[in-house]
């Protein structure tokens, strides 16, 4: 099936689930949920295919990205009904403004319509994207990378048999058979058939649908996420926090790629850090973390190499993290302006007018003061899953849920009135 013809059926799929009513929407994400439980081993197979065939093409934290087991696959149903447990964000007054001559102005939220995302080697987007559009009354198009096709295919083919059963159309969910660039530019390009577009992945593809899109286009960033290690920090807990946000999953958009610390602990500092992200993982049998520092850096560090022109503006979603002296806040703050793609920064301090002054100023979609940057997540933040992180400003920042999928209109009740 062209991609054309996808588009025009999840359109006309669309109109019909604008009016669908919680409950219905309630029992399809139900049966969505235990479609995919119940084709756990097919979704495992088609899986096993795509990692084969990535082997030696991308890296192994890419690898981990791309490969489901049962967990996850368990964890993808869960996230579904965790979506149908929340409120239906559709048919909310969210304001209501009621004129001297008594005519009413409501506005309410409603569908977006058709949402469309291109994604790469994530397969569990599949079912977090079907869900929230489902749940917030809008179609979706689905458009992976070719690494996850297989994957993509299978979990879409569970999530259209849970909207049969249901008694919903399955092309309010539809995947793209392609997956060269040409299909990626045909969604970015579909006026009138897409109403958002959402792209979930590198910084080239964010680029090209930022740059190339006719249609509206939600940012979501890459995550050049820094923690700032303070004067004042509790220097056990520090670690414990940069650990946590470079290691528990390095590949993923909330980890942590940047560590800045105050000259006055960096003594003391550095090598606690580097016992736990280096000679610890080693002793483990785990991965160690390759430090890439400033030559103020490099003197506390001995496993650390030179920091190159671009180590401070990479995503590297890999066990690298570049490490930074500053000689104050102010200096750890201009830094973060400087490199900083907005998404998500922290600082760890018991100061709290430091604490005060660093979420003040920084920029960015969420800024933490004692925690790790990989709460950054729809699940952690209480929207059961999500579309993607925003970095932008204008009407969604942040992890996207079921509100930030929905518009409004304005619907005004008379009685007769002219103007």
């Amino acid at each position: 099936m062209t991609t054309k013809e996808i588009l025009s059926r999840v359109k006309k799929a669309s109109y019909v689930l604008a009016g669908v009513g919680t409950d219905k929407k309630n029992e399809a994400l139900e049966n969505m949920a235990q479609a995919i439980l119940d084709s756990w081993e097919n979704i495992i197979r088609e899986n096993e295919k795509d990692v084969q065939a990535a082997k030696g093409k991308i890296s192994d934290v890419m690898i981990d990205r791309l490969m489901l087991n049962k967990s996850r696959i368990e964890a993808m149903a869960e996230g579904i009904r965790q979506v149908a447990s929340l409120p239906d964000p559709v048919g909310q007054t969210l304001e209501t403004y009621t004129r001297s001559d008594g005519l009413e102005i409501k506005k309410v939220s409603v569908p977006m319509g058709v949402i469309a995302i291109i994604y790469e080697s994530r397969p569990n987007v599949t079912s977090d994207a079907a869900a929230l559009a489902v749940k917030s009354g809008s179609g979706c198009v689905l458009r992976c990378g070719k690494e996850a096709h297989k994957s993509a295919m299978a979990i879409t083919e569970a999530l259209q048999s849970g909207l049969e059963k249901a008694g919903l159309n399955k092309d309010i969910v539809m995947l793209i058979d392609d997956t060269t660039r040409s299909s990626a530019r045909e969604i970015m390009e579909a006026v009138g058939y897409v109403d958002l577009l959402i792209p979930r992945g590198g910084a080239g593809l964010i680029k090209a649908c930022v740059e190339n899109a006719l249609v509206p286009c939600i940012e979501t960033g890459t995550g050049i996420c820094h923690i700032y290690v303070d004067k004042d920090a509790n220097l056990d807990m520090a670690v414990k926090i940069v650990n946590n946000a470079k290691t528990s999953r390095p590949s993923v958009c909330n980890a942590a790629e940047v560590c800045l610390v105050h000259k006055d602990i960096a003594e003391k500092f550095l090598p606690q850090f580097e016992e736990t992200l280096v000679f610890q993982r080693e002793k483990d049998g785990e991965k160690p973390v390759q430090l890439r520092a400033d030559e103020r850096a490099i003197k506390y560090l001995k496993t650390a190499v030179e920091a190159g022109e671009n180590d401070f503006d990479t995503e590297f979603l890999d066990y690298i993290m570049a490490v930074k002296v500053v000689d104050s806040l102010d200096e750890a703050l201009e830094h973060i302006r400087e490199h900083s793609t907005h998404h998500s920064d922290a600082i760890v301090t018991k100061n709290k007018q430091a604490a005060h002054r660093f979420t003040a100023s920084v920029d960015s979609a969420a800024v933490y003061i004692n925690a790790s940057t990989r709460f950054t997540d729809g699940g952690e933040f209480g929207l059961g899953c999500e579309m993607g992180i925003s970095t932008q400003k204008m009407h969604a920042r942040g992890p996207m849920g079921l509100r930030e999928l929905t518009t409004y209109k304005y619907i005004v009740t008379g009685d007769g009135n002219i103007r």
